[in-house]
C-alpha cells in the first residue's frame, strides 16, 4: 500500500473547486478577500430583486451615474467577479512545472531578485488580465442600453471586444477547469467562422464574424445565455447554501450519524461512507468536495475493518459520485436542465428522486456483498457513539434543510425563493450556535463561587464574534467555490451560441441517424458513450450542456421516430447522469485521485474499481427512459409536458421493484447474493432485473400483465435468496 496523502487529496480539492493561490501579500489577500466577500453580497442583493432595480444619482449616487440591474445585465456582474477571481487565485502554470514564458522572465530577472513562493505570489499580468476579463464583461452593463437600441448589432470596436472577451475565458476556462473545454468551444468557433468553406450537411451561413460576435458577447445566445444566467440566479444560491452549511459543522453531523447509524452493521464504516455522502451530496453539488470532506473519515476507518485500500477508496468515490443526483441540491446542471426546457425545478427534484435513491441503496447492498464476500468484523459496540444521542445533538442543523425542502417541495414555492429562506435561517443558526452553547456552557458556571457575571458576557460577547467570523467566511469560500462554475457556464455558453446560431443540433440528427441506422438503442449506448468520453475531461455542467444541446434533441425525435415516447426531461436526465459518471471514469476521473490520495492506493485501480461499483448507475438512464414510471411519470401530454403518477400507492411499487431489480443487477454482477452464485444463478438474476425494470418486454411470452410479471419476478428473487441463506447456513465454514 502506498503512503496515503491527504495534503494531496486537499490540494486537488482547491485546484478545481477554489483555486489553489493563497496569496501573502496583506494588499493581495485583502483584495482577493473583498471580491469574494462583495461578490457573495452582490448575489444576495440580487435575489432580494431577481426581476431589476434601478438606482439613480441624486441619492447616493456621484456623477450622474444611475446604476440598473436586471437578468442580462447582473450576468455582466457574474462574468466579471469571476473572471477577477480567476486570474487572481489559479495560476497560469503548476508550480512545479513552469511554462516556457515564466522561465523566460526568470532568466531576464536580475540574479539577487527573490522568487516568490509558488502559489502566494500574483504576477503583474494577472493582474492586467483579471482587471481587463472584468472591464470586458461589465462593459455589457455599461452599455446596455445603447446595445438595446441597436437590436444587439456590434459596432466595429465591439467585435474586437469579443473577440477578446472569448479569449480571456478561454484561457480563465484552462486555468480552473484544464484543456479540454476550452479547446472544444474553440473548435466550435472554428465551426463558426468556417462553416461556409464546410462540404455537405456541415456546410452553413453563419459564419459572418459580425453575427458571430452578436451571437456570443451582446445577446443572451452564448457567453452571456442560459447557463450563466442559470449559475447568476441560482447556483450561487445555493453553493453558498452548502458553505454555509458545511461551515456551521453540518457536514461533520452528517458522517457522524451515518457512522453511528451503520458503524455495528458488517462493513460499518463503508456503509457509513455511502449514508454519509449521499446526505453531504444533498447539501453540496460536488463529487470531489464530498470525497475529502466525507472520505478523510470513512476511507481509513474502512481500510482498517478490512476493506483493500483500493477498494475503500472507490467505495467513497462512488458514493461521492453519486451525490450530485441526489436532491435537491443537484449541482449546477440540474438547474440549466429546469431553464432549458422551462419547466419548475421541483419537477427535476421529483423526477430525479427514485433514480438518485434507489442508487444509493443498491450501493449500501453492494457495500454489503463485499463485506460478506470479504468476511469483514463489525466495529466493535465500545468504538460507536449511541445513535440518538448524536441525532439530537446536532439536529439544530437539519432545520435550513427542512425550510429549503417544505417551501420548495410541500409549499411548491421557486428555487430561488427557497433557497433564500433556507440561507436567511441558516444563518440565524450560525449566529446564534456559539453563543447560546456558551450560554448552556457558562450557565451552570455561574452558580459556582469565583465565577463573576463579567466573565459569562465576555465569553458570550466572543462567541458571537467567532459566529459572526463563520458567517464572514463562509460568504467567502461559497465565492471562491463559484469560481470554476461561473467561468465553465460562461464558456459552454459559447458552445450553446455556435449551436443555435449554426442550427447543428438538427445537422446531428441527421449525422447520428445515419451512424445508428435508425436503431434508438444504438443512438442511447453511443449517447451514454460519448458523454463518458467527454466527461473526463470536461467539468459536469459543461458536460451537460454540451450533450444536452447536441444529443437530447436527437434522443427525443429518433425514439419518436421507432415509436418509443421519450419526455424530453427523461432524455435530458439521461445525458445528465453519464456526465457524471466521469468523475471515476478512468484515467481521468479526479474524484478518483482525491479518494486514491486520502487511501495511498493506485488512482487507476481505484478508477477501475469505483467504476464498477458504479456500473448499477450507468444502467438506471436506460432503464427510466425506456420505463418512465421510474421518474414517476406516467407519460406526456400532447404538448410534450410529463403526466405526473398521482397515486401513492404505485409509486411506492415502482420504488420497491425498482429497488429489487437494483439489487439483482448488483448480486449478478458481484457474484454473490445471500451465498456465492454459480453461473446459472447469476444469470437468472440479471432476468429477474429485466422482468422488474421492463416487464413489458415479458407480457408477450407470458399470459400476464406488467405488474403480474413484476409480482412473479418478485416471488423468484425472494425464493432464491433464502435458498442461498439456506444453503450457505448449511456450511460448515460459515456456521454462526
Amino acid at each position: 500500500m502506498e503512503k496515503s496523502d491527504l495534503s494531496s487529496a486537499t490540494r486537488l480539492l482547491t485546484r478545481v473547486e477554489t483555486g489553489p493561490r493563497s496569496p501573502r501579500n496583506r494588499v493581495a489577500a485583502g483584495i482577493v478577500t473583498g471580491l469574494c466577500l462583495v461578490w457573495s453580497l452582490f448575489q444576495l442583493f440580487y435575489a432580494q430583486s431577481p426581476f431589476g432595480f434601478q438606482l439613480r444619482s441624486g441619492s447616493f449616487l456621484p456623477f450622474g451615474i444611475n446604476f440598473s440591474l436586471d437578468s442580462f445585465r447582473a450576468r455582466s456582474w457574474h462574468l466579471a467577479f469571476a473572471l477577477a477571481l480567476v486570474y487572481l487565485t489559479y495560476p497560469a502554470f503548476k508550480p512545479h512545472a513552469p511554462g516556457f514564458w515564466v522561465r523566460w522572465f526568470r532568466k531576464i530577472l536580475p540574479a539577487s531578485t527573490p522568487k516568490p513562493a509558488a502559489g502566494h505570489h500574483i504576477p503583474f499580468y494577472d493582474w492586467i488580465l483579471a482587471a481587463s476579463g472584468a472591464s470586458l464583461s461589465l462593459y455589457i452593463w455599461w452599455n446596455y442600453d445603447d446595445i438595446i437600441l441597436r437590436g444587439g448589432l456590434p459596432e466595429t470596436y465591439e467585435i474586437w471586444l469579443g473577440l477578446a472577451l472569448v479569449a480571456v475565458l478561454l484561457e480563465a476556462a484552462r486555468r480552473c477547469i484544464g484543456p479540454a473545454l476550452p479547446v472544444i468551444a474553440a473548435v466550435f468557433l472554428f465551426y463558426n467562422v468556417a462553416g461556409s468553406y464546410l462540404p455537405g450537411f456541415l456546410r452553413h451561413s453563419a459564419g459572418n464574424l459580425t453575427l458571430i460576435i452578436s451571437s456570443q458577447f451582446v445577446s443572451t445566445d452564448g457567453v452571456f445565455g442560459v447557463p450563466l444566467k442559470v449559475s447568476c440566479e441560482f447556483v450561487f444560491l445555493f453553493v453558498l447554501f452548502g458553505a454555509f452549511l458545511e461551515k456551521a459543522g453540518a457536514g461533520k453531523y452528517f458522517i457522524d450519524i451515518a457512522y453511528s447509524l451503520t458503524g455495528r452493521f458488517r462493513g460499518g464504516p463503508a456503509k457509513a461512507a455511502v449514508v454519509a455522502s449521499g446526505l453531504n451530496g444533498m447539501i453540496s453539488g460536488s463529487s470531489i468536495a464530498n470525497t475529502v470532506t466525507t472520505g478523510t473519515f470513512t476511507i481509513p476507518l474502512m481500510i482498517k475493518v478490512g476493506l483493500p485500500d483500493y477498494k475503500a477508496a472507490a467505495i467513497e468515490v462512488a458514493a461521492s459520485t453519486n451525490g450530485q443526483l441526489m436532491p435537491p441540491i443537484m449541482g449546477a446542471a440540474a438547474f440549466i436542465m429546469a431553464e432549458t426546457l422551462g419547466i419548475p425545478y421541483i419537477d427535476v427534484v421529483r423526477a430525479a428522486f427514485i433514480p438518485a435513491v434507489v442508487s444509493y441503496i443498491a450501493l449500501v447492498f453492494v457495500v454489503h456483498i463485499e463485506a460478506m464476500k470479504l468476511g469483514l468484523k463489525r466495529v466493535p459496540a465500545s468504538e460507536l457513539v449511541p445513535f440518538f444521542s448524536t441525532f439530537f445533538k446536532g439536529i439544530h442543523y437539519l432545520l435550513p434543510v427542512f425550510v429549503l425542502l417544505v417551501y420548495l417541495i410541500v409549499l411548491r414555492r421557486s428555487a430561488l425563493a427557497s433557497c433564500m429562506l433556507a440561507l436567511e435561517t441558516v444563518i440565524v443558526l450560525m449566529a446564534l450556535q456559539r453563543p447560546v452553547l456558551a450560554w448552556i456552557r457558562f450557565g451552570a458556571a455561574r452558580r459556582r463561587p469565583g465565577v463573576a457575571d463579567a466573565d459569562v458576557i465576555a465569553a458570550l460577547k466572543s462567541a458571537a464574534l467567532e459566529g459572526l467570523k463563520d458567517i464572514w467566511q463562509s460568504l467567502i469560500t461559497g465565492a471562491r467555490n463559484m469560481i470554476s462554475v461561473g467561468i465553465a457556464t460562461a464558456t459552454a455558453g459559447i458552445i450553446v451560441g455556435v449551436v443555435v446560431s449554426t442550427g447543428l443540433s438538427g445537422r446531428f440528427i441527421n449525422v447520428i441517424d445515419t451512424l445508428s441506422m435508425g436503431n434508438i438503442y444504438a443512438v442511447l449506448i453511443l449517447t451514454a458513450l460519448t458523454g463518458m468520453f467527454l466527461g473526463m475531461g470536461l467539468p459536469t455542467t459543461a458536460n451537460y450542456i454540451m450533450m444536452a444541446s447536441l444529443t437530447a434533441p436527437v434522443i427525443v425525435k429518433l425514439g419518436a421516430d421507432a415509436g418509443l415516447v421519450f419526455p424530453a426531461l427523461a432524455a435530458h436526465l439521461f445525458v445528465f447522469y453519464f456526465g457524471i459518471l466521469a468523475d471515476d471514469t478512468p484515467p481521468v476521473g479526479l474524484a478518483a485521485y482525491a479518494a486514491a490520495a486520502i487511501a495511498g492506493s493506485d488512482p487507476i485501480k481505484t478508477g477501475v474499481q469505483g467504476f464498477i461499483y458504479d456500473l448499477r448507475t450507468a444502467i438506471l438512464p436506460f432503464v427510466f427512459l425506456l420505463n418512465i414510471e421510474l421518474l414517476m411519470m406516467g407519460g406526456v401530454d400532447a404538448n410534450g409536458a410529463p403526466i405526473w403518477i398521482d397515486s401513492g400507492f404505485k409509486v411506492l411499487w415502482v420504488f420497491f421493484v425498482s429497488i429489487l431489480a437494483m439489487f439483482s443487477f448488483a448480486a449478478a454482477l458481484q457474484g454473490y447474493f445471500a451465498d456465492h452464485c454459480s453461473w446459472a444463478e447469476r444469470i437468472l438474476l440479471m432476468v429477474l432485473c429485466l422482468a422488474l425494470f421492463r416487464p413489458a418486454l415479458a407480457t408477450g411470452w407470458v399470459p400476464l400483465g406488467r405488474t403480474g410479471v413484476q409480482i412473479t419476478a418478485a416471488a423468484v428473487y425472494m425464493t432464491l435468496f433464502w435458498a442461498q441463506r439456506v444453503r450457505r447456513s448449511r456450511r460448515p465454514d460459515t456456521a454462526g
